[in-house]
């Protein structure tokens, strides 16, 4: 029986699975947020360590061997007294409600953050399904949200956006282009370098001009999986959006939030802001754009 059968008998019963998987993948993205960077520092950390001791003509010999550290191990203590959180006290929002925000153990506070991600990815997770149906197409966009999700968190923190789900997401991408899901193959590909090399020079000019780094490479790769999602047709629409998204919250983020404008801001949340408005009510978008395009070209009498 096809996804799309049950969903006609049970449509209920789909939408509240569907709720519950965002949950729960939330709380999983929480632990991507977290623990990805620190993965990736730990390997920088090898790298050099192991740079050095060829520079040195000796062999990195660690006093004390590394502890396994990655996704899923070791398991989820309390960063303030160390103590491990049980299964139940696990579960997406409505632990934090019952342990009223704090840890069941120290009373330390919780971060408010973890739920929220959790009702996020439950909520956008939602839409996606709302807007594609029990189809192919919302199956592989609910893994293209919770990777914008997890990329916009990290460089929140940490001013970089992860080869590990960027490049990942842009073949993904690629792949679904062969069967036609969201766009054709050839608009894909044409998506995924122009996405790439437009930031890319901008990047270049920017630095050749003024000596400094407007963006990372990192944002290079996101739009150019955006790019092979979507076809090379969002791509303007995706850039215009990500500046005006980038705008407000920047705007905001001073006036409201007390801001330093000295401070510069990570562009890859502003670009996965903008790729999910795309990704979900672009094309109406874009034929209002073309529409309007065509009004304003025609010949007035």
């Amino acid at each position: 029986m096809a996804f799309a059968d049950i969903y006609a008998i049970a449509p209920t019963t789909i939408w509240v699975g569907v709720i519950i998987l965002g949950l729960l993948v939330g709380s999983f993205l929480n632990v991507v947020i977290y623990r990805l960077p620190v993965m990736m520092q730990n390997d920088w950390q090898r790298e050099c360590e192991d740079y050095l001791a060829q520079q040195e003509n000796s062999v990195a010999a660690p006093a004390t061997p590394e502890k396994k550290f990655n996704l899923a191990f070791p398991n989820s203590r309390c960063p303030k007294c160390n103590s491990a959180i049980k299964p139940w006290h696990n579960i997406p929002i409505l632990s934090y409600v019952l342990l009223k925000g704090a840890c069941a153990n120290c009373k330390a506070p919780i971060s408010i953050r973890y739920p929220i991600i959790e009702g996020v990815t439950a909520l956008l997770s939602a839409l996606v399904f709302w807007h594609f149906g029990p189809t192919p197409q919302a199956l592989l966009g609910l893994v293209l949200v919770w990777s914008l999700i997890s990329l916009t968190m990290i460089d929140v923190d940490h001013y970089l956006l992860p080869d590990a789900i960027t490049l990942p997401l842009m073949w993904l991408g690629i792949l679904a282009s062969l069967f036609n899901t969201y766009t054709d193959l050839q608009s894909a590909v044409i998506g995924a370098m122009a996405g790439y090399l437009s930031l890319w020079s901008v990047y270049w000019a920017f630095k050749l001009l003024t000596g400094k780094e407007g963006m990372g490479f990192g944002d290079f790769k996101l739009l150019a999986a955006l790019g092979a999602w979507m076809g090379w047709q969002y791509l303007p629409m995706i850039i215009l959006l990500s500046s005006l998204v980038g705008a407000v919250l920047g705007i905001g983020a001073v006036l409201l939030l007390g801001r330093d404008k000295a401070k510069p801001l990570p562009f890859g949340p502003y670009l996965a802001v903008a790729g999910f408005i795309a990704f979900i009510w672009g094309e109406p978008l874009l034929n209002q754009y073309l529409q309007m395009l065509n009004f304003s070209t025609q010949p007035q009498f």
